[in-house]
């Protein structure tokens, strides 16, 4: 009995219980932020069945021109050191001279479960021409170049997304598009459509197409033209401009958003016209997410980060309840109460699933503050020490909810709202005698 009242009131053994039970709750704290990732992948598969089904995000390259040609080479056997003259088929990847979009996006939202996606309809009109097409620069022989085989190529990432039937105006012809590309130099999927091209009669070539597109999550495009001008106009409210390029003008209002992108070919890294697949130009590419106003997997994860410093915070201010009063707190009273904390975590996900993030995180914060306070209260036989665990608590979350609003400033928030913790408790703790103190007595600050 005597060594149990040793124990009881050895500081060292109270650390160590406090460091091995922080140790212990580093388990379901891990397994809270599994589940966040459980959870967000499921939305995930979630967004990539009904996009698979609808159609998926939508990058539209193009249009552009490949014109077949001949080329001959010399194959060598090793079979028998014997070599011979063999034809290929290659490309030339023209460019066109001014490339104008003008679409409109009407989005909405899907469900599947509880889990909420972005799809919507387009329906772009693209135009502009053809212009100066210089093929002697490639040095081939006019006779191996298949001007009468020269295809118009529009790249569409996913096919099922096209509504109706797309034809082209060439100048004055019109022309049906045909499913797939002639050649992958470019694109891996798309619609095509042959074209009569005679250098000898005209060197400037219109085209005008309109095209209803289906997608989700977002819409990008390639800016194939000397001078690419994109205009797009919808009525979703959060969107983002991303990729390569931004808008030179935008208007993102309560009735949605219009942007405008003018694109230079000095402002791209490929040339107007080349032989095969020499460029990669899908990393020019620039357009529109349609995201939703929250993700709250994404936040939840950020709180979670800071979990074990709510855990370690609270154990540090029992124990200085122990030090500084004339209470014992049990081992297992610490157990539970970091339980409770990182059951606020599990709280907050699943609210956040069918609520508002920040009310999800105000209803969470209740439950966890009340039941910690009244459960304090109930150990201690003090409201005045359960009120002031109640306070600590508050100003934690709330400290942590400023944070998640503030992304921007979060490190800097954090960093100075962890100094000040830390300043705290050296204030408190700058007159404790850590060599004699035992729990139980009285200390004079």
């Amino acid at each position: 009995m005597k060594n149990m009242g040793s124990l009881k009131t050895n500081i060292i053994f109270k650390l160590g219980a406090i460091f091995v039970l922080i140790i212990i709750l580093l388990i379901p704290v891990g397994l809270v932020k599994d589940l966040i990732r459980e959870r967000e992948n499921i939305q995930n598969n979630a967004i990539e069945e009904i996009s698979d089904k609808w159609g998926g995000g939508q990058t539209i390259t193009g249009p552009y021109i490949s014109i077949p040609y001949d080329k001959y080479v010399r194959q060598f056997s090793r079979k028998d050191s014997t070599s011979k003259i063999v034809k290929l088929r290659d490309y030339i990847n023209i460019l066109p001279e001014n490339l104008n979009i003008n679409g409109t996006i009407a989005p909405e939202k899907r469900y599947r479960g509880i889990y909420e996606v972005v799809v919507y309809e387009s329906k772009l009109k693209i135009s502009g021409d053809f212009q100066n097409f210089n093929l002697k620069q490639f040095d081939i022989n006019p006779n191996y170049i298949h001007l009468d085989k020269a295809v118009l190529n529009i790249g569409i990432t996913d096919l099922k997304g096209i509504e109706k039937q797309i034809n082209l105006k060439w100048n004055k012809e019109s022309i049906p598009f045909n499913s797939g590309v002639n050649t992958e130099d470019l694109v891996y999927t798309g619609v095509n459509a042959r074209v009569s091209i005679d250098l000898e009669k005209s060197d400037k070539y219109e085209f005008e197409t309109e095209i209803d597109l289906k997608g989700s999550q977002y819409i990008y495009f390639v800016p194939v033209g000397k001078t690419t001008d994109v205009k797009l106009s919808s009525d979703w409210k959060t969107p983002s401009f991303t990729g390569a390029y931004l808008p030179d003008e935008r208007t993102v209002d309560e009735k949605g958003f219009v942007s405008d992108w003018n694109v230079l070919h000095l402002n791209r890294n490929y040339p107007q016209a080349w032989i095969s697949n020499r460029y990669q130009i899908g990393e020019s590419s620039f357009g529109t997410d349609l995201l939703l106003p929250v993700d709250n997997y994404k936040k939840s994860n950020r709180v979670a980060k800071y979990a074990i410093l709510f855990v370690v915070l609270t154990f540090l201010v029992f124990f200085f309840v122990e030090v500084l009063n004339k209470v014992f707190i049990h081992p297992i009273q610490y157990l539970l109460v970091g339980i409770a904390l990182v059951v606020f975590y599990s709280l907050l996900l699943a609210f956040s699933e069918h609520m508002l993030f920040n009310l999800s995180y105000i209803l969470s914060s209740i439950l966890t503050l009340s039941l910690v306070t009244a459960y304090t209260s109930a150990i201690l036989k003090s409201k005045k020490v359960a009120l002031m665990i109640f306070g600590i608590l508050l100003t934690l979350y709330l400290f942590i909810f400023t944070i998640i609003q503030l992304e921007d400033y979060a490190l800097l928030i954090g960093s100075v709202g962890v100094f000040v913790i830390l300043s705290i408790v050296m204030y408190f703790s700058r007159k404790i005698d850590w060599y004699q103190i035992k729990l139980g007595e009285e200390i004079d600050l």
